[in-house]
């Protein structure tokens, strides 16, 4: 679904799983990169699957899960990126985000970084 006309900024969370494709083979879980450097790509998205599965079916919720299992710094704040605009974020990141509707939460997305699941906040 296209956003509306004119939609300048958004406001996103997402869970981020690095594997050893990853641009930064480090997180805040995994300093030195040993657990991400040895995570395959279809490893990464299969368990990033199952994390989407447990927040469609009401079994866990996506800030309490981006908290405990995103290898990004914003799972302290339940994977919260805060507001941004086009051209703030990797392509594919944005272009996912910006297709979503409020309270939507993508299929898994990929980027340089690893790969996401993305729910749309505002």
């Amino acid at each position: 679904m296209a956003s509306a006309a004119g939609e300048d900024t958004v406001r996103a969370s997402h869970i981020l799983i690095k594997h050893e494709g990853s641009r930064r083979k480090a997180s805040w879980k995994d300093p030195e990169g040993r657990v991400i450097s040895a995570t395959k790509r279809a490893d990464a998205a299969a368990r990033l699957g199952e994390l989407r599965d447990q927040i469609l079916s009401g079994r866990g919720s996506f800030a309490d899960l981006a908290a405990q299992h995103s290898d990004c710094s914003s799972a302290r704040r339940g994977g919260d990126l805060g507001t941004f605009g086009r051209r703030q974020m990797q392509k594919p990141f944005e272009d996912a985000t910006y297709a979503l509707k409020v309270g939507e939460i993508s299929d898994i997305i990929d980027t340089e970084s690893g790969v996401h699941i993305i729910l749309r906040t505002a």
